[in-house]
């Protein structure tokens, strides 16, 4: 049970390590947003680098901090019946959410991801905007790492839920 609990223990650092990072992106969207909204109201300028950026950097704020969101247990959930449930109910509806849902969908996202950014990479993708940002292949990547981020936050809730398990959490 202590080589579990150093596991999730382990894992859980990791996650927060890059969640608490990536929330400082935060400060840079606001910048961005900021630029770009001046620049269209006052100086009737518009870009289509900013606008993809404010895309991209939402996208990497939300992918990179969603397994720290979800290791914290800070992601939306349904309380109305988990409530009333026991500790032990509520272990066991977790364990099984995450093996045969969420493992699951975030294997696929790695398969067909680590392709997606594989060929976005070796063709130099682009923006489809003339005028827009390179290397797309660098918003892919986040998304691959971000879900590979949420399956090890994934892994630490499971051991989290088998100690409960196996302390017969009755709460």
């Amino acid at each position: 049970m202590r080589g579990l609990e150093r596991l999730a223990g382990e894992l859980e650092r990791i996650v927060a390590f890059f969640g608490r990072s990536a929330a400082w992106l935060l400060l840079a969207l606001m910048g961005v947003i900021v630029a770009d909204v001046t620049l269209r109201h006052w100086f009737v300028i518009g870009s289509t680098k900013l606008q993809e950026l404010e895309w991209h950097l939402h996208g990497a704020l939300f992918l990179l901090t969603m397994a720290w969101a979800y290791s914290r247990n800070a992601h939306v959930r349904i309380e109305l019946v988990s409530e009333r449930l026991s500790l032990r109910a509520r272990a066991i509806i977790e364990l099984a959410g995450i093996t045969l849902l969420l493992i699951p969908y975030v294997a696929a996202i790695l398969w067909f991801g680590s392709d997606y950014l594989a060929y976005s990479f070796a063709f130099n993708e682009g923006s489809a905007s003339a005028t827009g940002l390179p290397w797309r292949w660098i918003i892919k990547a986040i998304l691959v790492f971000g879900f590979a981020l949420l399956g090890l936050s994934a892994i630490a809730r499971a051991c989290r839920a088998i100690l409960t398990l196996r302390k017969g959490g009755a709460g």
